[in-house]
């Protein structure tokens, strides 16, 4: 059986399409946690964002998959972590979950659909996991709008090539970018992805590039100070820092 094992959890990934990957758990490392939020994460597939934010100290986290197998898979990953009495995996459409609930959100994170009308996969749950044909740009901003506090923030991962388009999407539903943090392998690699942080306000965007590996090898130095506390190759320098 598949997993992928962190320093506090266990990630089971034997039924989810897409797997534990470097962007996404980086992303999960990034989004700041003041401790006490209530959290959403849409589309939790495996439920790795939602299990990195419970160790940062978020009070309650909703992960929501409309694949039943990975819903099952982030039920199991949940009930298996220190965290279960806050987590809770939900099988449905974010959509019909946006319309029925009556709780909000201090802060709702998404990896969403990479792809759009680019070629498919022929694996099904690949594809649904890949593609944004199951839940359009549109109707995801518009679950956030409805989920969201006013004082909220949103955090998305998203590739380059979609963040303005996306951005014109957000501004319409009253969703104003906060940060866009480029992330690139190596710093001879263009940026692929970008994590974007958006909150209700309008103001100044911080804007920064985050390279992920060093040139001679292993993780760069920011890198690292996100992945340390998760990655089982930083056990031992996290316990010296906890014990020091």
């Amino acid at each position: 059986m598949s997993f992928f094992h962190f320093q506090q959890f266990s990630v089971r990934q034997a039924q989810t399409a897409m797997k534990v990957c470097t962007d996404a758990t980086l992303f999960g490392a990034m989004t700041p946690v003041a401790g006490g939020e209530r959290a959403l994460d849409i589309g939790t597939g495996t439920g790795l964002l939602a299990l990195i934010l419970a160790q940062s100290g978020v009070a309650s986290v909703v992960g929501v998959e409309l694949d039943p197998a990975a819903a099952e898979e982030a039920d199991f990953n949940f009930r298996q972590s220190p965290w279960r009495e806050r987590l809770t995996a939900l099988r449905v459409d974010v959509r019909d979950y946006a319309a029925k609930a009556k709780e909000r959100f201090d802060l709702v994170v998404c990896n969403p659909p990479f792809f759009q009308n680019h070629s498919k996969s022929s694996d099904a749950a690949r594809q649904q996991a890949r593609h944004d044909d199951n839940l359009p740009r549109q109707d995801l901003l518009a679950a956030v709008d409805r989920l969201l506090t006013s004082e909220g923030l949103f955090h998305l991962l998203l590739p380059t090539h979609a963040v303005d388009s996306f951005l014109d999407l957000a501004g319409g539903r009253g969703l104003y970018l906060q940060c866009c943090t480029d992330i690139r392998g190596y710093r001879r690699n263009r940026p692929k992805v970008a994590a974007l942080v958006f909150a209700r306000q309008p103001g100044l965007v911080a804007r920064r590039t985050l390279t992920i590996y060093g040139e001679e090898g292993g993780y760069s130095p920011a890198s690292e100070h996100y992945l340390s506390p998760l990655l089982l190759r930083f056990a031992s320098q996290t316990g010296k820092e906890n014990h020091g």
